[in-house]
């Protein structure tokens, strides 16, 4: 239930209400990159340089990815040197000289070392000058490179299953195109938990080298 009500409060800033209230999520600021190719729900995609918190917890699938993003949020909601906190929809308890720091997508989530890696993309008006420092040494602020991914997207619910078998069908389309994978897969989400589970975004994407 934590677990939950941490991942609810961190993702309100996508909620879709019936109420009149705008959609933010249309806003959010996203990963930047170019299609070079698409083929039904596969893309190639030229990703620009980025800047993310990561964290690496050991686990299952789900248990990491929830104790990753409850570290991630945590820092974006203030537990760094400066006190700065994410941007909500309706901002609670912030002071008035505070800056905030904009909630991003997708998370996500790659397995290396026998650990699984969680990210938050970081907003591109910040370096890493200016961001401020985690107080967590279990989150590191990294640079990451551009680089090239093929990607497939799907909706549905964040079972292991799905995720499975959108990376088997990746894998497919990377050999059938003659490609060469450069890292492990990376399994990104855009939504929140109470988005129905045939409107959500989610994606399998793998590294491959330079065509």
């Amino acid at each position: 239930m934590k677990t939950l009500v941490y991942i609810l409060v961190g993702l309100a800033i996508f909620t879709v209400s019936s109420l009149g209230f705008v959609n933010p999520a249309a806003a959010i600021e996203k990963a930047k990159y170019t299609v070079l190719e698409k083929d039904d729900d596969f893309e190639l995609r030229q990703y620009e340089t980025q800047i993310v918190a990561e964290t690496y917890v050991e686990g299952s699938l789900k248990d990491s990815g929830d104790d990753g993003f409850r570290r991630l949020y945590a820092y974006i909601s203030g537990d760094n040197k400066k006190k700065q906190s994410i941007s909500m929809t309706a901002p609670v308890g912030q002071e008035a000289s505070s800056r905030k720091i904009p909630m991003t997508a997708p998370v996500s989530q790659e397995k290396k070392n026998g650990q699984w890696r969680i990210t938050f993309l970081m907003p591109g008006e910040y370096s890493l000058e200016t961001l401020p420092e985690p107080l967590d040494e279990r989150v590191k602020l990294k640079v990451e490179p551009g680089r090239l991914m093929a990607a497939v997207r799907y909706s549905g619910t964040w079972s292991e299953k799905g995720y499975k078998k959108n990376k088997a069908l990746l894998e497919e389309f990377i050999e059938n195109r003659g490609l060469v994978k450069k890292g492990p897969a990376i399994w990104a989400r855009y939504d929140p938990p109470f988005m129905p589970w045939f409107l959500r975004r989610n994606e399998v994407l793998i590294p491959i080298e330079q065509l």
